[in-house]
């Protein structure tokens, strides 16, 4: 099935006239035929847009100006355009999942304020930068699982969404997760970051300890959530370590230490001098004891 829409080229972020001009279509101002329309290879019926499995691979241009739920799941989109969502601002769920997104535009969720599930799920996003979300204040659930290059979440990621309930990050390619990205989310019940290779470093305890202290009243995947390093704690559940696991992360040295580790350190340093010169006199010495047997056969 060919891609009625791969061709036509998109004008491009929204002009102030442009976006005045969807505010009165939506407000009943003025007519057209987009607010009523339903796009190719799409269905349309009761505010939702299903657009999926379509072999797309990009949004399509127009859809309905009271769309609620917009479906784009299973297709082959690799990019959606600045300003997408400008006229939409009945929006409520937004699936994305199974295409080939590597990253959003900047601002995109802006005038969606109404928006409170979205799923990138099934996806080639490598990093969730800090504007991501930006404005989308009503979001309730996000799903952001198997992105295996998603290796990155800045810590100002979730910044604002207060009504935030369930997270999914399982199944990327996480190593590290900054605990101020999660500790600005109060309502956070549901949180999967199973799946990831988590390095279970002392950079990791800030993070853990909150966690450990959320788990009775946020559900989370601790039985698939382990440690892919360092070699000590591989393959450990990530929830099964404790303050003890990282109390190397603590350790201090007083003047005491570093003065033992100077003594040391100078002791060392004369012994291998000292080892040095005896095997320059050896080696001298077994030179010489060579020359004179040769002259003694001759």
């Amino acid at each position: 099935m060919g891609d009625t829409w791969s061709q036509l080229p998109w004008p491009g972020p929204p002009h102030p006239a442009m976006l005045l001009v969807c505010l009165l279509l939506a407000a009943g101002v003025m007519r057209s035929d987009a607010g009523t329309s339903c796009p190719v290879l799409c269905t349309c019926h009761n505010q939702v847009v299903d657009c999926s499995s379509q072999r797309l691979f990009s949004v399509p241009p127009d859809l309905p100006m009271d769309t609620q739920n917009l479906s784009l799941a299973h297709n082959r989109i690799t990019a959606v355009p600045p300003g997408y969502l400008t006229c939409y601002m009945e929006l409520r769920v937004l699936d994305l999942r199974n295409n080939s997104l590597m990253e959003l535009p900047p601002g995109l969720f802006l005038h969606a304020k109404r928006l409170a599930h979205l799923d990138l799920s099934y996806n080639n996003l490598s990093h969730v930068p800090a504007d991501m979300f930006q404005q989308a204040h009503g979001l309730v659930h996000i799903d952001l699982s198997h992105n295996p290059w998603l290796r990155r979440v800045h810590p100002q990621a979730f910044q604002g969404l207060v009504q935030l309930r369930d997270l999914d990050l399982s199944y990327g390619g996480l190593a590290f997760l900054s605990l101020e990205a999660l500790e600005g989310l109060p309502g956070l019940v549901t949180l999967q970051i199973g799946g990831n290779p988590w390095v279970c470093g002392c950079t990791m305890e800030p993070l853990l300890k909150w966690l450990r202290n959320r788990i009775q009243r946020c559900t989370a995947d601790s039985q698939l959530a382990e440690c892919r390093g360092p070699p000590e704690v591989e393959g450990a559940p990530l929830f099964s370590l404790t303050e003890e696991s990282f109390k190397a992360c603590h350790l201090t040295l007083t003047l005491d230490d570093y003065l033992f580790i100077a003594f040391v350190g100078f002791v060392v340093s004369i012994a291998s001098v000292a080892t040095n010169f005896l095997l320059g006199i050896t080696a001298n010495c077994c030179h010489r004891w060579s020359k004179a047997s040769e002259e003694e056969e001759i």
